[in-house]
């Protein structure tokens, strides 16, 4: 009767923890690039399909359709992301702001937690480096960094550049963010786990027009306003 009782208990939290922790597969894929696949045949804007294909130039109501959303910063902006259009069919600003405004907060905390295998996917070799010798930096003097971003309240193209076979994206985010770093003994070094600093940083993306694979990589980081009590990201290129 008591071996018959312990066995109902066991099986009562079996079930208790399947459905509060629920159950992993083996199947399970690690959380994939934002930026990865952009690859579209046209663009969708406000529900319209606007085929691109066609090799010709975007005339000047489509260039309003297919920059209606875009926070560019200048008409030069404007222009560089219609001159990679031009260059690359496939290219969709829609959907490229959003795989960047994805991408941010997975590498600001992906750093601060040292996860050098996602930092990996999401950069290129010269920003992974950087990335990765900072992270070093900070575990030999016993460091850590907790940060959490709350919301990434802007995403501004700033500049579009195409040298040779490379296209780059430069954009300025603007997000909230809480970020302490604290030494060996636990004590804050900097930053305040109850207050939410604006980080205002600019990023500029980077993918090989001649690639066939359609992913863009981190290719340079740097400070737009430098703050205090933020995750100290470091500029790179």
């Amino acid at each position: 009767v008591d071996l018959l009782f312990y066995i109902v208990i066991a099986a009562v939290l079996i079930f208790w923890l399947r459905n509060t922790l629920g159950t992993r597969h083996g199947s399970e894929r690690e959380r994939p690039n934002p930026l990865e696949g952009l690859n579209p045949s046209a663009i969708e804007t406000r529900g319209k399909i606007i085929d691109i294909s066609d090799g010709g130039y975007p005339d000047r109501e489509m260039v309003e359709e297919i920059l209606q959303g875009i926070d560019c910063q200048d008409k030069d902006a404007q222009q560089g992301v219609l001159d990679l259009i031009r260059a690359d069919r496939s290219f969709d600003p829609h959907t490229f702001v959003e795989g960047a405004r994805e991408a941010f907060p997975i590498i600001i905390e992906a750093f601060a937690k040292a996860d050098l295998r996602t930092l990996k996917d999401l950069l290129s070799p010269g920003v992974y480096a950087a990335f990765e010798q900072a992270i070093e930096d900070r575990q030999v003097k016993g460091q850590t960094v907790t940060t959490e971003i709350h919301a990434v309240r802007k995403t501004q193209i700033m500049d579009v550049r195409l040298m040779e076979r490379m296209a780059y994206v430069k954009i300025r985010f603007i997000a909230d963010e809480t970020s302490v770093t604290r030494d060996r003994d636990g004590s804050i070094l900097s930053g305040n786990p109850d207050q939410i600093t604006e980080m205002n940083d600019v990023w500029t993306f980077g993918r090989d027009l001649r690639d066939k694979d359609p992913t863009w990589f981190l290719y340079e980081t740097s400070d737009d306003v430098p703050e205090h009590s933020k995750t100290d990201i470091p500029d790179a290129k």
